[in-house]
Order: C-alpha cells, then structure tokens, then sequence
C-alpha cells in the first residue's frame, strides 16, 4: 500500500502534539494522550511495528522535554529515571488492546479505552508494589499492596478520563475523515 504523505504527517502532528500536552504545567498526573494514542495506533495503522513506535516516541519526547526543563530548574518532574523501560514496555502493550478492535465502532472503542488505563494502572502498581523500578515505598504484604492501589486512584482515575475523551477525539476524528473521503483511510 502507497502510503499518503498528509497521513503520515497527521501521525507526525498527532505524536508530536500527545508529547506537549503531557508536558504542560498543572495538568492533573495521569491525565494524557499516550493510551488513546496506543490504542488508536494499535487499531488503525496495519504496520505493527509502526503502531508500537508511535506512543512511545511521543513518551520519548516528552520525557525529553521533561527533563530539560527538570536541567534548566523549570519543573520538579525528571523526565529519564532508572528502569523507566519498564513504563515503555507497559505502553507498548497497551497497543496489544487496539489489535483487538477488529471493527472500530463506538462500542468497541470504549471497551478498550476502558480496559486499557485499568490494565496499566493494575500491572504499575503492582511493579511499583513489588519494588520494581527501585520503589521500595510499601510494604510486602497484602495491606501493602492495598495502600499502593489506593495511592494510585487518583492517576487510574484521570487515566481512565482521559483515556475515553482522548480516544473519542481520535478515533472520531479518523471517523469524520473517512466520511469526508468517502472511502476507508488505512494508515501505514
């Protein structure tokens, strides 16, 4: 398939905007683009290679940007941290849920983006628990790992909203897209 130079520069504008968003000062801590970027990414472009690069160069960048700002003393947040791999990993396989919708439809969009922050806010927590990426901030125990849970409500919370409307914007905007065509626009 020919790939249409105004699709891969809507991808381009799509990661690149994902990326300033998460960086913006102020915006409540899970509240991002990046899921329903994975999501959509996993859905709409056939090269799976390509829909599990795009999430994470928009994290790459911004974790970059973060961390010139954290350099240049602008912001509290670093943006590279040690196993930080492993968040990347997580975001990768939040693309495994667009692979599964076969027909993009209303219903299956919210399905996912619904599974999607639950599985990620589930598999952190759970890593963040047990002590991976050197948090070592609860105890090993059952009591423990509720705490961890219940720390982690507020980032599961806005996670799961902003994974709903961002992917209603995506998904929807490729919908309105695809209708003024008139004919399916398969990306990569």
């Amino acid at each position: 398939m020919k790939i249409n130079k105004s699709i891969i520069w809507s991808l381009i504008v799509m990661v690149v905007v994902a990326a300033l968003y998460r960086v913006i000062p102020g915006r409540p801590f899970g509240f991002e683009p990046q899921l329903a970027l994975a999501l959509f990414s996993g859905a709409i472009i056939k090269d799976k290679k390509v829909a599990l690069v795009l999430p994470l160069v928009s994290m790459f960048i911004s974790d970059l940007l973060y961390q010139v700002l954290y350099n240049a003393g602008l912001s509290s947040i670093y943006g590279f941290y040690p196993d930080q791999w492993i968040n990347y990993l997580l975001y990768a396989s939040v693309v495994m849920f667009g692979f599964l919708i076969k027909k993009v439809r209303v219903v299956n969009v919210l399905l996912v983006s619904l599974a999607a922050p639950t599985y990620f806010f589930l598999v952190s927590n759970f890593l963040t628990w047990a002590g991976v990426g050197g948090y070592d901030m609860y105890p090993k125990t059952g009591a423990g790992l509720v705490t961890c849970y219940v720390a982690g409500l507020p980032f599961y919370y806005n996670g799961l909203i902003s994974c709903v409307l961002f992917s209603a914007a995506l998904f929807g905007g490729w919908y309105l897209i695809n209708r003024r065509v008139q004919k399916p626009v398969v990306a990569a």
